[in-house]
C-alpha cells in the first residue's frame, strides 16, 4: 500500500469562514452545495429514490409513486402513462446530515433525475456533463445491467465522482455483496461497503454504519413512512463481520490519506471524522466508490444515502476547474468564483407553454443576473437574459441572480443550441460541450393535411433543438421528411409529443436502419470538374489517397500537397467537397465512417479555377477512390441481455440464433438465466413482444447499442435493394 499526500478538503462549518469565491449574497455557500444526478438501468428505481429524497428532505409533503403516476420529476404525460423517465428533470432540496463534519448544517442539494432507457441516453449524457457528483442506482437482484455499464462509462468520461446505491434490498434474490462484486468485475470500480444490510429480502430490517459502527433499525409497523429509523448497537451476530468490513474500508481509503495510512499501519484507532474525510477524498479522486444498501420503495436507507451525499460527494469548489479553449485553440479554465467573469454551458433546451424557450444552463464562474447580456462565441452574438429561474421539475422559481455552481433556466436567450458556451464578451472561452451518439434508426413521417404540414415544420424545429440525438432531413427522391433517432421508443415518443403538444396529425412509415459505409483497402482517386461554355469556365482537379481509419475515429482529411499544386485558397473547398462526398457512400448511399483521406496532388487553372470547381472535384475524387478501396456496408449491432426462467432458455437462445445473433455468455442469478448476446438491429424490431410470447410473459430484455459490423455478403444485395428503394433511407 502506497499512501499519497492528502489533498485539501473544504470542510467549512461556520458561514463566516467560507472561501472568498463566495458572494456575500448567496443563500448557500459553495461548500454547502451539491449538484448530483441519479442514473441507472431502466427500472432500477431512480425516480422512486428521487421521490423519497424529496420527501425526507421536506421538498414535498407526499411521496409520489411511479405506478400511480404521481411523481414530481416524471411530470410529462407520456412518463406518467408509461411509468418511465423520458426527460431529465432538475429539482432542489435541503438536507441536514445526521453525522459527519457537516452534522446539523443545512446543505443545498440540486438533483437531476435521468432516464434509464437507452433510447434517451442523451439526457444522461448532457446531465452528467454539468454535474459534480452522481448516485448510481443498482437493482440488488440484477446487479450491474447493460445500461448500468453505459451510465458508468458516461460518468467516467466526464470524471464524475459517484456513490453506488444498491436498491431493492427487500426483493426476493437480493444480494448486496454480489452487487458489489459486479461493480468491481464488470465496471472495474473500486467499490467498498459504507453500510452493511441487516438481513435481506423480507428480513431487510436495518443497516450497519461502518464509519460510526452503529446500527439503524427499521420498523414497518411503528414507523411505516420510515421517518425515524432507530439507532442501536450492532447486533452481536454481525459485530465480527462489521469489524472486518470496516477494516477493509479503512485499508481501501488509506491510499488517499498519508496520516490515516500511518495510523492504520501502526494499529492506531481511526477516528470517525478522519475516516469520513478520507472517504470523501477517495471518492472525489474517482478511484473509490462507496456503496449503500436500501429499498427506496419500502422507504429504507434513503436518509443514510443523503448523509453520504453531503459527506462524500464534492461541492462545486472541490472539483477541478471547467476546461475550455480560447479562440486560438489554447487551453483556458473557468474556475468557480462568484466574483469572476461569467462563463457557463447550455446543456439542454426545452419548450415551455408559459415561458416559451427555456435554456438549461450551468454557471461555472461569475454571476448571471436578470437583464444581463451574455456572449455566445459560436454565433459571435450577444443574448439578453430576460428572466431567470431555478428548476422545480415542471415548476419554475423566478430569481434575480444565479451564482457560480448553480444550475438554472434562462428565458429570452434565442440563438443557442445544446453545448453552447454563454459568457462575458471579454472572457475568451469555449467550454467543452457534451458529445452524443449517432442515431441508429429512421422513419418517414407525412402530415395528414396542409394545416398539419405547416405545424409539423414548427414542431420538428423545436424538437430537434431540444434533442441532440434527433435528426431530420428531407429525402431528395420522395420529398418525405425522415426522422432519425436512438430507437423505436424514442421515435414513438417524438410522434406522440408532436400530436399532444403541437396538435400535428401525421402518418409514420416503417422504421429503417441507419446503416454506415466504410472501406477495407487503400486506393487513389482522381476528381476533375471542367466546364467550358464560352467566357470564363470552371476547372478543378484533385487527387486523393483513401485508407481505413481506426474504428470509431471518424473521418480525417489531411492536406499533403507539396509545391502549391493546389493553391491554398482551394484546399478548404476541396476538403468541403470530400466531406460532402462522405454523406453518401457508393455501396447503398449511406454515410461513410472511419476513413482517412489525404489530398496529395492536383492542378489548377489561373483563370478558370474556382472554389465551386474544387469542391465538385473533391466530391468526384472521393467517390472514385471509395469505389476502388473495397467499400463495405456496416450495420448497427445491439447488445442484448435477456433474463428468463430456465425452462425458456433453449427457446430464447434459438430465437437469438435465428436473428443472426451471437451468444456471448450465460449466467444463473437468483433462479433466473441471464443470456447476453450481440444481435443485428435489423432483426430486433418487435423483439420484446416476441420474447414475452415465447416465455408466456416471464422473460425481459434490455437492448443497448454496441457497435457497427460488416453486413454478411449473403445479405448485402437484399439490404442494398431494400434500403435504396425505401423512402426512409439514411
Amino acid at each position: 500500500m502506497q499512501a499519497v499526500a492528502a489533498s485539501p478538503i473544504n470542510v467549512v462549518t461556520d458561514k463566516s469562514k467560507i472561501s472568498p469565491q463566495n458572494s456575500a449574497d448567496r443563500p448557500f455557500p459553495l461548500e454547502w452545495t451539491r449538484n448530483i444526478g441519479i442514473a441507472a438501468h431502466i427500472d432500477a428505481g431512480k425516480t422512486t429514490t428521487t421521490e423519497r429524497i424529496l420527501f425526507y428532505s421536506g421538498a414535498v409533503h407526499k411521496m409520489g409513486e411511479v405506478h400511480d403516476g404521481t411523481t414530481v420529476t416524471d411530470w410529462m404525460e407520456q412518463e406518467r402513462e408509461r411509468g418511465i423517465t423520458i426527460t431529465a428533470a432538475a429539482i432542489s432540496c435541503a438536507w441536514n446530515a445526521s453525522c459527519g463534519p457537516w452534522k446539523g448544517i443545512e446543505q443545498r442539494i440540486n438533483i437531476i433525475d435521468t432516464p434509464g432507457h437507452v433510447d434517451f441516453t442523451a439526457e444522461v449524457e448532457r446531465s452528467l456533463r454539468v454535474l459534480d457528483g452522481a448516485i448510481a442506482v443498482f437493482d440488488a437482484v440484477a446487479g450491474v445491467q447493460p445500461q448500468s455499464e453505459t451510465v458508468w462509462r458516461q460518468a467516467n468520461k466526464y470524471s464524475v465522482p459517484r456513490l453506488a446505491f444498491i436498491n431493492k434490498m427487500d426483493r426476493v434474490g437480493a444480494d448486496f455483496h454480489k452487487s458489489i462484486n459486479d461493480i468491481r468485475t464488470k465496471l472495474k470500480g473500486n467499490a467498498h461497503a459504507l453500510f452493511l444490510p441487516i438481513g435481506a429480502e423480507e428480513n431487510f430490517t436495518g443497516m450497519v454504519d461502518l464509519v460510526h459502527m452503529i446500527a439503524y433499525m427499521f420498523d414497518d409497523t411503528k414507523d411505516p413512512l420510515g421517518l425515524e429509523p432507530q439507532t442501536a448497537p450492532i447486533p452481536a451476530g454481525m459485530l465480527a463481520e462489521a469489524t472486518s468490513y470496516r477494516e477493509k474500508l479503512v485499508e481501501a481509503v488509506a491510499d488517499f490519506d498519508d496520516i490515516l495510512a500511518e495510523k492504520y499501519l501502526h494499529g492506531h484507532v481511526i477516528d470517525e471524522e478522519h475516516l469520513t474525510l478520507a472517504i470523501r477524498r477517495a471518492t472525489i479522486s474517482l478511484k473509490f466508490f462507496g456503496v449503500v444498501p436500501g429499498s427506496a420503495f419500502k422507504k429504507k436507507g434513503i436518509q443514510r444515502l443523503l448523509d453520504c451525499v453531503v459527506n462524500y460527494l464534492p461541492s462545486p469548489i472541490d472539483v477541478p476547474p471547467m476546461a475550455g479553449k480560447d479562440s486560438d485553440g489554447n487551453p483556458v479554465e473557468a474556475s468557480v468564483d462568484d466574483k469572476g467573469k461569467v462563463a457557463g454551458l447550455v446543456f439542454k433546451l426545452w419548450s415551455d407553454p408559459y415561458f416559451g424557450k427555456l435554456v438549461f444552463y450551468r454557471v461555472y464562474t461569475g454571476q448571471v443576473t436578470k437583464g444581463m447580456m451574455l456572449y455566445n462565441p459560436r454565433t459571435r452574438r450577444r443574448e439578453r437574459v430576460s428572466r431567470l429561474g431555478l428548476m422545480r421539475a415542471i415548476d419554475r422559481e423566478e430569481i434575480d441572480v444565479a451564482y457560480s455552481g448553480d444550475i438554472c433556466a434562462l428565458v429570452g436567450v434565442k440563438d443557442v443550441i445544446t453545448g453552447d458556451t454563454l459568457c462575458d464578451e471579454d472572457f475568451d472561452i469555449r467550454l467543452e460541450p457534451p458529445s452524443f451518439p449517432e442515431p441508429v434508426i429512421s422513419m418517414s413521417i407525412e402530415p395528414n393535411s396542409k394545416a398539419d404540414q405547416e405545424k409539423m415544420g414548427t414542431a420538428i424545429q423545436r424538437l430537434v433543438a431540444e434533442d441532440p440525438t434527433l435528426r431530420v432531413k428531407t429525402d431528395q427522391d420522395t420529398g418525405q421528411v425522415i426522422l432519425s433517432g436512438m430507437g423505436e421508443l424514442h421515435l414513438e415518443i417524438i410522434l406522440d409529443r408532436m400530436k399532444r403538444e403541437f396538435k400535428v396529425e401525421a402518418t409514420s412509415g416503417k422504421p429503417q436502419i441507419a446503416y454506415r459505409e466504410t472501406v477495407l483497402g487503400h486506393a487513389e482517386g482522381e476528381g476533375k470538374f471542367i466546364r467550358q461554355s464560352g467566357g470564363k469556365g470552371q476547372y478543378g482537379h484533385v487527387i486523393i489517397k483513401l485508407e481505413p481509419n481506426k474504428k470509431g475515429k471518424g473521418i480525417e482529411v489531411l492536406n499533403e500537397t507539396v509545391g502549391g499544386s493546389i493553391p491554398k485558397e482551394f484546399i478548404k473547398p476541396s476538403i468541403d467537397g470530400i466531406m460532402e462526398g462522405t454523406n453518401n457512400g457508393v455501396v447503398a448511399g449511406h454515410p461513410v465512417v472511419d476513413v482517412i483521406v489525404k489530398i496529395v496532388d492536383g492542378t489548377f487553372h489561373d483563370v478558370d479555377s474556382s472554389e465551386l470547381a474544387f469542391k465538385m472535384a473533391g466530391i468526384f475524387a472521393f467517390k472514385d477512390a471509395m469505389k476502388k478501396a473495397n467499400p463495405i456496408l456496416l450495420e448497427p449491432i445491439m447488445g442484448v441481455e435477456v433474463t428468463t426462467p430456465e425452462e425458456y432458455q433453449g427457446d430464447l437462445i434459438g430465437d437469438i440464433n435465428r436473428r443472426r445473433g451471437t451468444i456471448l455468455g450465460m449466467e444463473n442469478k437468483a433462479g433466473a438465466c441471464i443470456i447476453t448476446a450481440n444481435v443485428p438491429l435489423e432483426t430486433l424490431f418487435g423483439y420484446v413482444t416476441d420474447i414475452r410470447s415465447l416465455s408466456k410473459g416471464r422473460a425481459s430484455a434490455a437492448v443497448t447499442p454496441s457497435h457497427f459490423q460488416q453486413v454478411p455478403h449473403a445479405l448485402l444485395q437484399k439490404i442494398v435493394e431494400t434500403t435504396t428503394k425505401a423512402p426512409a433511407r439514411t
